[in-house]
């Protein structure tokens, strides 16, 4: 019988044994393996090529002794097989295919059977599976319904978001709708992930920042809370990540994910202490602490670290992406920090 992996067990709040570490975007640029690998495929082919995404998924960890892996694949993929055109230009990122009103847009769309249209994702996590070592988790993710709804909206990356809020007061109905199809189409989605073996489940919503505390409870915490329970169900934590966590921190806590990933913007004391021991956090170092002299580095772990395991339910993680030019020594020191850090005895 296989035993919890620490990382599970710190995503429900359990004792663990030692503070379990990953690293958003640890599988990717920073690590010259994956350079080699990009050099000889496009990053749509990666993706969508089971043993590419295995052989990217597994690279950090023949390197670092992370306590889980993410699957490599990208929140895009889905609005893919929803309907809408998808390419990825180098010099300025994802390009989508869009319609004319926020009426086309939401018309357009279809909620794809994940085993017909994405099932090279879900044979990737069963080779991943069959390879990770033992005792480390692997997550599985999708994009939250509204940030996939500002790369539809946008037709890409944005600056200022004026189509999505202007869409959004302009059409609130439709863009109900739209955030209801997409948690459909998510929520499937995610159920075949879980049922493919993943052993939890990140949601990241990073374009939550760019709306108020009034708009995010109205647009978009319904539909999150929706798809979490619908999620849920399925028995794997559930991990809900965004930027500017600091003025949402309330609302997130009421969508029902076991964890909240925190970016570095807001203390993670401080954030412990409003969300209460009944809550698994993880983060929230700043990406390019990784950046300093390896004394200063250590240091800045492990504050976060004291901060942090203040209460059972704690993955140390940065409060974003790892940056692709972070030295991958200072990685490599990180996770080391962080598995040498005794673990606080309940008294």
């Amino acid at each position: 019988m296989s035993t919890v992996p620490r990382f599970v067990k710190a995503c429900l709040a359990q004792p663990v044994d030692r503070i379990p570490v990953w690293i958003m975007r640890q599988a990717g640029r920073y690590l010259p393996e994956y350079r080699k690998l990009r050099g000889e495929y496009p990053f749509l082919t990666l993706c969508k090529t089971p043993a590419l995404a295995t052989e990217v998924t597994l690279q950090p960890l023949e390197r670092f002794r992370m306590d889980a892996a993410i699957l490599f694949s990208d929140i895009l993929l889905l609005l893919e097989a929803m309907g809408v055109d998808l390419a990825f230009d180098e010099k300025v990122g994802p390009r989508l295919g869009r319609g004319e009103s926020g009426e086309e847009r939401v018309r357009s769309l279809s909620v794809p059977d994940p085993v017909q249209e994405m099932g090279y994702v879900l044979d990737a996590i069963r080779q991943i599976k069959g390879s990770i070592p033992e005792g480390c988790a692997l997550i599985g993710f999708s994009g939250a319904p509204f940030t996939l709804a500002t790369y539809l909206i946008e037709g890409g990356s944005s600056k200022d978001f004026y189509a999505t809020k202007s869409f959004m007061y302009k059409e609130p109905a439709a863009f109900h709708r739209l955030m209801e199809t997409l948690a459909d189409a998510l929520e499937a989605f995610l159920k075949a992930q879980i049922a493919a073996g993943v052993d939890a489940i990140q949601l990241f919503d990073t374009w939550a920042m760019i709306l108020s505390p009034a708009d995010y409870r109205e647009l978009v915490l319904p539909h999150m809370q929706r798809l979490v329970a619908g999620v849920k169900h399925e028995g794997v934590p559930t991990i809900h990540f965004s930027l500017g966590t600091s003025t949402l921190l309330d609302a997130m806590d009421q969508m029902g994910t076991d964890v909240l990933s925190l970016d570095w913007k807001i203390d993670l004391g401080e954030a412990r202490e409003r969300l209460g021991p009944q809550k698994a956090v993880q983060g929230n170092l700043d990406p390019f602490a990784l950046f300093q002299e390896p004394a200063r580095l250590e240091e800045s772990v492990l504050e976060i670290l004291e901060k942090g395991s203040r209460w059972p339910g704690y993955v140390f993680n940065l409060g974003h992406g790892v940056h692709p030019k972070t030295p991958v020594e200072n990685m490599r020191r990180l996770v080391e920090v962080v598995h040498s850090f005794p673990v606080p005895q309940a008294t």
